[in-house]
């Protein structure tokens, strides 16, 4: 029997309480929020619980809202797998603008290391109690954190690329 999305809704839930809200089903996936004291819990929770069986961490990510208040301006995104049903979930813990950290989930799945590195390195999200929490794939020496918005998506001084060639054409121009 598949594991229905009723019986995690359900099970998560009565486990948590309040500290998961949220619920939405946007194409079949469950996806809710959850308070970022519980997040350790909740995925050793949905992976050790003997039904629901979330056994792999897919992703974990990061997100920066600036337009938010400032106690919910990031938040770390993850993602579940069960393979024996091959059920996905998806929930966000949002995490303040001024001091943005939440607990490593190192401990529970091993693939959060370099995935909290890759957030770390590009959102400067801290990761409380990861074993080499440090920059990944960007130099040592930044002292920005590229992902934010706060930084332009384009060098607005650059001279060397014609828009006509990334398919923004003015007052619908063709190419020659």
């Amino acid at each position: 029997m598949a594991l229905a999305n009723e019986i995690i809704l359900q099970k998560i839930q009565e486990k948590f309480g309040e500290s998961v809200k949220n619920f939405t089903e946007p194409y079949g996936l469950i996806t809710f929020e959850v308070d970022k004291s519980k997040v350790i819990d909740l995925l050793q929770f949905m992976r050790d619980d003997e039904t629901l069986r979330f056994n792999f961490l897919t992703t974990l990510c990061g997100v920066h809202y600036p337009d938010n208040e400032i106690e919910s301006q990031f938040a770390v995104v993850y993602h579940m797998h069960n393979w024996m049903d091959n059920v996905r979930v998806r929930f966000k813990t949002y995490l303040n603008g001024e001091n943005p950290e939440v607990e490593s989930a190192t401990n529970v799945f091993l693939t959060a290391n370099w995935m909290e590195r890759e957030t770390y390195d590009f959102y400067g999200i801290i990761f409380k109690g990861h074993p080499d929490l440090r920059r990944i794939l960007n130099m040592d020496e930044m002292v920005s954190f590229p992902m934010r918005r706060e930084f332009p998506l384009e060098d607005g001084g650059r001279t060397d690329k014609d828009d006509r060639y990334f398919g923004r054409l003015p007052n619908n121009e063709n190419l020659n």
